[in-house]
């Protein structure tokens, strides 16, 4: 079978400079075996498909697998799919585009080249365990009073969140995956304006369970933002920079609105044609 196929960079105007996302289009027919099967062999963080929606107020429905397993939501692949679906000729019911995908559905708004979807609530949240916090300080070659903060902002993938002093600080970190082992860790610093200019306001990194790190991770920034802006860490609009170390750009949009939180980027396509499977 011949599906309509896109390659898109995530959270980056700019080709090559955010997280790619596979997406394939109309794929209702595929089965889960095959879907996974496809995933595992583009060995990206996560490949996505585009079915026909089973909720009633929903626009469209995304199954997302990364090469393992699959998510009942991330971030990168929503807006990605999002994008895609609009380039496939895709039309919104109402004022909002509505994904549906297996944590539920998903609003999303578009602002000229930007979209944004509104982070889901968090599943778990509060302080960080001890046990769990001293085998970040191992596995992050941290010493204990390095680490500011530390709570759980878990939507769905299972992040926890540590907050360090300095951007410097956070771009110097070397993963040790083996003790990391099992855990999403990510790891949040303010910019200092005078020192790292005024693009960004926080540094972000993300590393994953599977023992590799993330260039741009729209899950983690959503559970960071809910973390930092209702803590008075972070203001209510801010702008977060990813994937500096893998020598990405990524730039994550966030703004809280009433009681909601919004999470941005821009999305461009890389690579479009057709996927035989």
């Amino acid at each position: 079978m011949k599906f309509t196929f896109q390659q898109v960079d995530v959270f980056s105007s700019l080709p090559l400079r955010g997280n790619p996302l596979a997406v394939v289009v109309g794929a209702d027919a595929l089965t889960d075996s095959e879907m996974a099967a496809f995933a595992n062999w583009t060995n990206l963080s996560e490949t996505t498909f585009l079915l026909h929606p089973r909720a009633a107020n929903a626009d469209y429905r995304v199954r997302i697998f990364t090469p393992s397993q699959e998510l009942s939501f991330a971030g990168h692949p929503t807006l990605g799919s999002c994008h895609v679906w609009l380039a496939a000729g895709g039309k919104a019911h109402g004022s909002e585009i509505i994904q549906e995908c297996e944590a539920g559905v998903i609003r999303i708004r578009r602002d000229r080249d930007r979209l944004s979807f509104a982070a889901p609530d968090l599943r778990r949240t509060g302080p960080v365990e001890p046990e769990t916090l001293a085998r970040i300080v191992r596995g992050l070659h941290l010493t204990p009073d390095a680490i500011v903060d530390a709570n759980w902002v878990d939507n769905g993938p299972g992040w926890l969140a540590v907050l360090l002093r300095s951007r410097d600080e956070v771009l110097a970190l070397r993963p040790d995956f083996a003790v990391l082992t099992g855990l999403r860790v990510g790891i949040v610093a303010p910019w200092i304006q005078t020192k790292d200019g005024r693009e960004a306001d926080f540094e972000v990194r993300a590393f994953t369970a599977a023992g590799f790190e993330d260039p741009v991770t729209g899950s983690l920034n959503a559970g960071l933002a809910q973390w930092l802006i209702g803590s008075g860490i972070a203001p209510s609009t801010y702008v977060a920079s990813q994937g500096t170390v893998l020598g990405r750009a990524g730039r994550i949009h966030v703004e809280q609105l009433g009681h909601e939180t919004w999470i941005g980027g821009n999305v461009v396509t890389c690579i479009e044609g057709s996927a035989i499977l």
